[in-house]
């Protein structure tokens, strides 16, 4: 048999990662909206994809494998200001995850690969170079820019670099750019997940009183629901406490509080509104396999 050259080499290389990530790449299912992409994000069930994707189909959401399984899916945490979205697959595990790569090191120039399933071809790849990093002009988001082909039904896919590394998440089209949300964005936001903290309650978001206003801000997060035996529950809130701020940072949201958990150690400092009185409260954490 005839030896492989070092171009043939590096091609049947590059081909055989391009196989590999296609078994990560999944088709995003949301309620009759059509059909978006998503990645494997890690091996027990989780699945990354764009917000607009799943945007209103949070009952009706279903992802189908690369091996021709469809399972039913939840949204576990979705973002409309970064446009990502993580889903939580039933009845899975072992799922081909592939490795991510950092975003801080991409270099303009570099050769990137998109895949996903444009206008319904399922686990197509387009390659291209990445032409610019940062923000876009008019936003605050950072993107990564590429002049990879990008069509609906890509949204959601990964875009890899040369390695197989997933270094940004596929997202739209401006002008003839392409514009990924750099890997390191999506693990940063998607680490409160990650790390499964359970606190154990309801929150509902509150609007505060005008005269509060100056000491706590103007909106905080009201507990609705506190499950029994729960790390919140022993630590003694009730339903009705108003959270204001979490380890010193504001809580304007059930997001802000999904991220001040995954950077919180073992315990973690609130300061709620108790029967109209501002107190402070230490929460020890528990770790399961649900989020707050």
């Amino acid at each position: 048999m005839a030896e492989l050259s070092g171009d043939s080499s590096a091609v049947l290389a590059g081909a055989r990662m391009i196989e590999r990530a296609q078994r990560s790449v999944v088709q995003v299912r949301s309620g009759g909206r059509g059909t978006g992409a998503g990645v494997v994000w890690r091996p027990d069930g989780l699945v990354l994809t764009n917000h607009h994707v799943v945007a209103g189909g949070r009952r009706n959401v279903t992802v189908a494998l690369h091996d021709g399984r469809t399972l039913e899916a939840k949204i576990l945490k979705s973002s409309g200001g970064l446009d990502l979205a993580l889903l939580g697959l039933e009845d899975s595990r072992d799922l081909p995850a592939p490795p991510v790569g950092d975003s801080d090191a991409l270099r303009v120039g570099e050769l990137v690969y998109a895949i996903g399933h444009p206008w319904g071809r399922v686990g197509a790849v387009s390659a291209g170079v990445v032409s610019g990093l940062g923000e876009l002009r008019g936003s605050s988001a950072r993107y990564v820019r590429s002049d990879v082909t990008l069509a609906p039904g890509n949204s959601g896919g990964p875009l890899l670099n040369a390695r197989g590394e997933v270094i940004a998440i596929n997202a739209m089209v401006f002008g003839s750019m392409a514009l990924s949300i750099p890997s390191n964005a999506a693990v940063a936001w998607g680490a409160s997940e990650s790390r499964r903290v359970r606190l154990g309650i309801g929150v509902l978001p509150a609007e505060l009183p005008a005269s509060m206003h100056r000491e706590a801000g103007t909106s905080g997060l009201v507990v609705a629901a506190v499950e029994p035996g729960g790390a919140a529950d022993r630590s003694g809130l009730l339903v009705g406490d108003v959270l204001l701020a979490v380890a010193g940072e504001p809580l304007d949201g059930t997001e802000a509080l999904l991220e001040a958990l995954a950077r919180a150690g073992n315990v973690v400092t609130f300061c709620l509104m108790r029967g109209g009185k501002i107190a402070v409260m230490e929460v020890r954490l528990a770790e399961s396999g649900r989020a707050a």
